[in-house]
């Protein structure tokens, strides 16, 4: 199979939504997402109404989502771990079976007639594992399938996939119970597995080699928090996402009871609603590569932001069906604006080497947020009233977006993190065990006093790469008797870890690392130490 990011020679360059589809991976895994994004609503609604057959009560009927969910939260950061040290694409295949399995399992069961409430629940939950498993490998692959100033509308591409699954998946299953009852629901969910195993056991994926062994699992979970922790640029996504998926997750909380108890609704009438929002989800993934071509990255969000207030507004004010639904299409398209452009500046901020966890990070804010503004308005909603909570998340979008004004997206092109690692060992007397540590790496400078000021500013911003990629500590220090002499000094917490902040640099690192040592005027280079610790006996 061709590289994904080769357009062949006779298909012209599309500057379109759709170019990233000319990619044939990542076309073939867009239409096997879809399918089986459609089959994960199927399961759902038929999980959901098995388990009103088997216990009605609203416990056990409430833990079907729980029993789905759950894995996502325990397992997100180390499946995120796992998919940056092993082959992302076996990780994939492997989590794709197991759910393929699970799912099989349970309609099996079902249609023999041997299903238990707890049969029902250890399957779903078994199916959430695979989930959970999936979910931040699946985010990380998407640059690798695209040439980088395709990644927008990928992006915009799979989110538009997402919720076109989101209004047809729960229609189609409803119809499939309906006829042929639950178990079917459960077997079409397995076969939807199918294709997009097909499509990544085809997928030549190119290799990152390297010279050091793989990042053990609980070594790389402290790697990529650590890297979460000291990222400016990924903090600043992660704030405005909470900022706004607390209170955006009003109307995914109350519009059920809203359609129900307020609009006199039937279920066909609320599928409908969730119809329109999957119009307008689509509709936003036509019109972002335009938005981003015209205007700002922080405009288009703001707008977004502010659109979704909008219409949590206008569902707080009205009880007209038809102006409802055509708040929630342009809720839909203000939903993937927004979220779309946070995953593009997430995936933007990463480099390969920890793109899985950050986005397993960025995923659990996502869904945390939306767990705790669920829960969060569903009280209020009880407390008060369903249209007097959908005011106050009206309010609280817009007081959100004002309280993170100071945490501007990156704008420009992004940042280059292909790797640019120029890898040198360290020049060192015998051979050192991998794990031995901690390690100190200082380095000499000679300044010109009249730039210390520069200099130290482009050590700060060297800083952060220093810690991002491993260093526990970090200083800078100035000689008391030469006030030209530095000295900038690192903790790493192994051997192995040092080595690999040499692999991990990116091409952007390397020019804030050129531009901090450009204020050297020393003869040679910065000299560069390393130390050991030494155990005591």
């Amino acid at each position: 199979m061709s590289n994904p990011a080769e357009v062949r020679p006779y298909e012209p360059l599309d500057v379109g939504a759709w170019r990233p589809l000319r990619r044939p991976v990542f076309r073939a895994l867009w239409i096997a997402t879809i399918a089986s994004a459609v089959g994960t609503w199927m399961q759902d609604v038929g999980a959901s109404w098995l388990m009103t057959s088997l216990a009605p009560t609203p416990l056990l009927v409430s833990l079907v989502q729980a029993a789905s969910n759950l894995p996502f939260f325990v397992l997100a950061l180390p499946a995120g771990a796992l998919a940056d040290v092993v082959d992302r694409r076996r990780l994939l295949m492997v989590s794709q079976a197991w759910m393929l399995l699970s799912a099989a399992a349970l309609g099996v069961l079902t249609l023999s007639g041997a299903v238990t409430p707890v049969g029902l629940l250890i399957l779903t939950f078994c199916l959430g594992i695979g989930s959970a498993l999936n979910a931040p490998a699946w985010q990380a692959i998407t640059p690798e399938l695209v040439p980088r100033e395709e990644l927008p509308e990928a992006i915009s591409l799979n989110g538009m996939a997402m919720n076109v699954a989101r209004a047809a998946g729960p229609a189609i299953g409803g119809s499939v119970v309906g006829m042929f009852g639950p178990g079917t629901t459960f077997l079409l969910n397995a076969a939807s597995f199918l294709g997009v195993i097909a499509v990544l056991a085809g997928w030549k994926r190119l290799q990152h080699e390297s010279r050091l062994p793989a990042e053990d699992l609980f070594g790389a979970i402290r790697a990529g928090i650590r890297y979460v922790r000291h990222s400016t640029e990924l903090k600043t996504v992660l704030v405005r996402a909470l900022s706004f998926i607390l209170f955006g997750s009003a109307p995914w909380a109350l519009l059920p009871l809203f359609a129900r108890r307020t609009l006199g609704l039937g279920p066909s009438g609320y599928g409908a609603l969730l119809g329109f929002f999957g119009v307008g989800a689509v509709a936003g993934a036509f019109c972002l590569p335009r938005l981003r071509r015209a205007t700002s990255a922080e405009r288009v969000t703001t707008g977004a932001v502010l659109g979704f207030a909008a219409i949590s507004l206008v569902l707080g004010l009205t009880r007209n069906v038809k102006l409802v639904g055509l708040a929630l299409g342009i809720g839909g398209a203000a939903w993937l604006i927004l979220l779309a452009s946070l995953n593009l500046a997430a995936q933007s901020a990463v480099p390969s080497w920890v793109r899985a966890r950050a986005m397993a990070v960025h995923l659990l804010v996502v869904f945390g947020g939306m767990a705790i503004g669920s829960a969060t308005f569903g009280t209020i909603a009880t407390l008060i009233d369903i249209p007097a909570a959908f005011q106050l998340a009206a309010l609280g979008l817009v007081l959100g977006r004002i309280v993170t004004l100071r945490f501007p997206l990156p704008e420009g092109p992004p940042l280059d993190l292909t790797p640019d690692p120029r890898w040198n060992a360290p020049a060192v007397a015998g051979e050192h065990a991998p794990d031995r540590g901690p390690v100190l790496v200082t380095l000499e400078y000679v300044i010109d006093p009249e730039r210390a000021t520069d200099f130290a500013r482009a050590m700060r911003e060297l800083s952060r790469i220093r810690l991002r990629d491993g260093a526990l500590r970090w200083g800078l220090f100035v000689d008391a008797a030469k006030s030209n002499h530095y000295l900038e000094s690192f903790v790493v917490e192994s051997w192995i870890e040092h080595l690999r902040q040499h692999e991990r640099i990116t091409a952007a690192d390397r020019e804030v690392q050129a531009r901090a040592v450009a204020y050297h005027v020393g003869a040679t280079p910065p000299r560069v130490t390393h130390y050991i610790h030494e155990r005591m006996q």
